[in-house]
């Protein structure tokens, strides 16, 4: 006979979210910190930056002002996601900036990950494709239960 008050009941029950609460944090912070490189390094988009051929809508706008648009929305929506506020409209609009850094950089480059990730070989579109995949899955399922979105529900 089991009784909801079970030790692995309770055991689930103290850690419920605590996965999406990690996902959260390491997501959020990755997009934070690579915002505030980019503002740290100016608002002028480095000749590297303004060489890549970008999307529809995002492609008429000068690359200056991609480069400032794209870093201080990676800063504040990563800060965002790592509170778990507004986590999915956060989650969604780093995807937009995801889909926007594979088409523009990344894809060209090929599958390459992890064991090359300091180095020019590092620079393909397997990382961006992981950081996409943990975004969707805040997405759909929401911040859990250890941010501030779960707290503002009545």
């Amino acid at each position: 006979m089991h009784s909801s008050n079970s030790l692995p009941s309770r055991a689930r029950e103290k850690i419920d979210g605590l996965g999406l609460l990690l996902l959260r944090l390491w997501v959020g912070q990755e997009f934070a910190l690579a915002g505030f490189r980019k503002l740290s390094s100016g608002w002028t988009a480095p000749s590297w930056f303004a060489g890549l051929d970008f999307p529809i809508f995002v492609g008429l706008l000068p690359a200056s002002v991609n480069w400032g648009i794209a870093g201080v929305a990676e800063l504040l929506l990563g800060i965002a996601l790592v509170l778990g506020i507004a986590s999915r409209t956060a989650s969604l609009g780093l995807l937009f900036i995801t889909y926007v850094a594979v088409y523009s950089v990344h894809f060209d480059l090929g599958w390459a990950g992890w064991n090359q990730i300091d180095s020019d070989d590092g620079l393909g579109f397997k990382v961006p494709l992981m950081l996409a995949l943990m975004l969707v899955a805040i997405v759909t399922q929401g911040p859990g239960r250890w941010s501030f979105d779960s707290w503002r529900r009545p």
